[in-house]
């Protein structure tokens, strides 16, 4: 193994839960209320195992090709594995076999997929809906995601579907709309989605928001989970 490259990565992992600690220090929560998942797309299944090694358990992939690969790979460590990205229906049997959580579900149509796809495989798959901040009502998001207006009817789909639980809510800080720029106000009304949610749904208590760039927002709002790539693993070589 690199040491020198556990060491860079034990330098940015003790650095961002720094930043999460000081983030919860000012809004007067519990640090272990927050739970760091590291994205580690685009980079080796080597640095998975690396991270695991200071002690990170949650990782999360937005591809299934590479996704597919990572989980096979680092089949013998104890973690848990969160997909992201844009979800298409016809990747949903092969997210189902290493998937523990589904960040991106954001229609009724994947919502079937996945129930079809963790019945035959016997597994739960954890689901979160991704809301669109910048979507007007039956309008997807320009990332994906649904219009909040639409979160109520799609929630109450995957508590009902065979194979699923409802785990929460997620998104990403829009870029047009009228929350563009203003992530700690577009993280705020997550949480205002996620209370009302709870009031049908009380087990549906995550709310995963924030990346590198406003994890500190995300936290200060009530973020559960914040999902960092950057700030732990570098920047990213550009594809070719």
């Amino acid at each position: 193994m690199n040491d020198g490259r556990q060491a860079q990565l034990a330098g940015n992992l003790a650095r961002v839960r720094e930043r999460i600690a000081i983030a919860c220090a000012a809004a007067g929560r519990d640090p272990a209320e927050v739970t760091l998942i590291a994205v580690t797309k685009t980079y080796p299944a080597d640095d998975v195992r690396l991270l695991a090694g200071l002690g990170v358990r949650q990782v999360a992939e937005n591809r299934d090709q590479e996704a597919a690969a990572k989980a096979d790979a680092c089949a013998d460590l104890p973690l848990s594995w969160h997909f992201v990205g844009q979800l298409q229906t016809n990747k949903v049997r092969s997210v189902v076999r290493y998937a523990d959580h589904v960040h991106s579900v954001d229609r009724l149509r994947l919502v079937g997929a996945l129930s079809g796809a963790a019945t035959a495989a016997d597994r739960e798959l954890g689901c979160l809906i991704q809301v669109a901040l910048d979507a007007g009502s039956g309008e997807r998001g320009e990332r994906g995601g649904v219009a909040p207006t639409e979160v109520g009817a799609l929630a109450d789909a995957i508590a009902s579907a065979d194979g699923l639980r409802l785990d929460g809510v997620m998104t990403v800080a829009p870029l047009a709309g009228p929350y563009a720029g203003q992530p700690r106000a577009a993280f705020d009304r997550l949480t205002e989605i996620s209370s009302r949610l709870r009031e049908a749904h009380p087990a549906a208590n995550m709310v995963s928001a924030g990346m590198s760039q406003d994890l500190e927002q995300a936290v200060a709002a009530g973020a559960t989970h914040v999902r960092v790539g950057t700030a732990v693993l570098g920047v990213r070589p550009r594809l070719r």
